[in-house]
């Protein structure tokens, strides 16, 4: 099959024939119809974050099951499926508490660049390749464990269904699950690319207001207003502090931060009310800190909480957001950015840091 290698850190990505093995016990091979572009593959392009090389990128893809391994009882040749990078082992402490999000067996899959049990089907000339977060969706096959797939309903495109594994269930998740009842309270979001614009769709659904969206380009600030903020600050023109301080007078309750860099981090803490809480969602370098003055933390008791993958359960909130798209309550279509073959990775990565709107999608 051909995918995307990434054989070094800094390097551009290769496109060329690498071998996949068939599923084993419990693994499906899924054929790739869609893999989203997402600012955390290009964490590990750059080596903000690490992982074992060389690697075939991709972790937000969906796809039709083509083949089942020994033991597979949930799914069949022909389902269309969404492919998730933290699959749930349902043994761990986290998993039994009903924090899926956490897996610990998820955990070791990043370090060990395999699958669930540590090792890879993926390879080059006989040379091991690993995969990216147990998915590696840059490419025309994958195989995953059944525990990473999710069924994809009729009606739901396969670009939607891409970036609903991780842009969407992230964003909405923060919002519904790391915040839970906002009706009425302000949130500021800070970031508009696919998770950010994400989380104005969850707030819209939980009924927040004022939704204001804080970023540097233009046209993604327009999209937000379009998904339903109420007010946008561009940080390339505006004091952010004072504008946001106009809109809500006070601070805000709620802040989510979808970027990753200290600097955002300070200024969404700060511009929480007292007893306002920052939700942390972007992902930055290995090591990377931001700086919380200590007085207002703890006098004004703001809080800080982290939300990986939404806090989602997302074997209950996929369907969940599916059954909204279809609804017409998640008007996911306006989240999808350009379209780009596979032939065409690095120009994706290169529009990707480059400001694009949207979330873009690769496809046969």
């Amino acid at each position: 099959m051909r995918a995307a290698l990434l054989e070094r850190v800094g390097a551009p990505l290769v496109v060329r024939d690498l071998d996949l093995a068939p599923p084993g016990p419990e693994e499906v091979l899924v054929r790739i119809e869609a893999a989203g572009v997402c600012h955390s593959d290009q964490h590990y392009l750059a080596g903000d974050l690490t992982c074992p090389l060389p690697v075939v990128p991709g972790h937000e893809g969906t796809g039709v099951i083509e083949a089942v391994g020994p033991g597979v009882s949930r799914f069949r040749p022909g389902d269309r499926v969404c492919l998730m990078w933290r699959p749930r082992c349902g043994q761990c402490r986290n998993c039994l508490v009903g924090r899926p999000a956490l897996c610990e067996a998820a955990g070791v899959m990043v370090g060990s660049g395999g699958l669930l049990d540590g090792t890879t089907r993926l390879s080059a000339d006989g040379e091991k390749v690993h995969h990216l977060l147990g998915v590696s969706c840059f490419a025309e096959y994958a195989v995953v464990s059944e525990r990473a797939v999710v069924p994809v309903p009729d009606g739901v495109p396969p670009e939607i269904a891409a970036i609903a594994g991780c842009a969407v269930i992230t964003g909405v998740g923060a919002v519904l699950n790391a915040i839970g009842e906002c009706a009425g309270d302000g949130i500021v979001i800070f970031g508009a690319g696919g998770v950010g614009l994400s989380a104005v769709l969850g707030a819209v659904l939980a009924g927040a207001n004022p939704i204001v969206v804080v970023d540097v380009v233009a046209d993604r600030l327009e999209t937000a207003e379009r998904l339903g903020a109420t007010h946008v600050v561009d940080a390339s023109a505006t004091d952010v502090a004072a504008a946001l301080n106009d809109i809500r007078p006070g601070g805000a309750e709620w802040a989510i931060e979808a970027i990753g860099r200290p600097d955002t981090l300070e200024t969404a803490f700060a511009a929480l009310r007292p007893g306002g809480t920052l939700v942390a969602v972007g992902l930055g370098k290995v090591g990377q800190t931001f700086t919380v003055p200590v007085n207002l933390l703890v006098q004004r008791e703001r809080r800080i909480v982290g939300s990986l993958y939404g806090s989602a359960n997302p074997l209950v909130d996929l369907p969940k957001i599916f059954d909204l798209y279809l609804a017409g309550r998640l008007p996911l279509d306006l989240l999808v950015g350009r379209r780009y073959r596979l032939d065409q990775i690095n120009e994706a990565f290169a529009d990707l840091t480059g400001g694009a709107v949207g979330r873009g999608v690769i496809v046969p």
